[in-house]
């Protein structure tokens, strides 16, 4: 697994920049001679000329000076300082496939990260009902591109073809992945295969949790 996709940023910034040509130029430059890393951004709510960017950052050396030169952008309206993603919904848990077996994984999932959230973890859980080979092979792919996605859990009664290529991608990228024991060339792909759904979702789970005791790398490549 790649823990830096459980790492949380040094600075997370809410910005409020007006909605023009060259404005996210001036943003990333200032992060730039800050010598700031850019970890994640996101562009939402564009509307009366105005739109608000999420930025997490890394590698931020003098946080207040940071601050006070972005506030000082022409382009840039308010600024704020909110907790992270990380800080909010941690690392996530990511479930796809057929509609009953995605509800059984998800009832595991959420009653396991809800015992380790309340000792202080962060992990969501996110789900998409998809069928069809194509839908899910490009769902799998996407996944390497969610921010915080740590481990795919992929619950369905035949998955092969194009998504079996997928699914090393994606566990090339350092995602783990969880198969149902299901019929198709799927389940040969994954770091593990589970056949109960429920029991899928618990030890998806716990393979990221700090405050559980599962270390996947001793299990991988087994079936339960």
């Amino acid at each position: 697994m790649d823990l830096s996709r459980g790492t949380p940023p040094d600075l997370a910034m809410w910005v409020r920049l007006t909605d023009e040509p060259g404005a996210l130029h001036e943003l990333t430059g200032v992060i730039s001679r800050h010598g700031a890393n850019i970890a994640h951004i996101d562009i939402t709510d564009r509307q009366d000329g105005r739109v608000h960017v999420y930025v997490e950052l890394e590698r931020v050396a003098d946080r207040a000076a940071l601050l006070g030169d972005v506030e000082q952008l022409t382009a840039v309206t308010q600024v704020q300082t909110p907790p992270s993603l990380h800080d909010i919904y941690g690392k996530r848990v990511i479930v796809m496939g057929g509609g009953a077996q995605v509800g059984q994984v998800m009832l595991g999932a959420v009653s396991e990260a809800d015992r380790h959230n309340i000792r202080g973890e962060r992990i969501s859980v996110d789900t998409i009902p998809l069928v069809g080979e194509e839908n899910l092979a490009a769902a799998v792919r996407a996944v390497a591109r969610l921010p915080r996605a740590a481990v795919l859990v992929l619950a369905g009664a035949l998955m092969g073809g194009e998504v079996t290529p997928a699914v090393r991608e994606v566990r090339e990228r350092g995602i783990i992945v969880i198969s149902l024991n299901m019929a198709g060339s799927v389940p040969a792909a994954a770091d593990l295969v589970v056949g109960d759904p429920v029991q899928a979702g618990v030890m998806a789970v716990m393979a990221i949790a700090r405050t559980a005791k599962f270390d996947i790398r001793r299990v991988r490549g087994r079936r339960f």
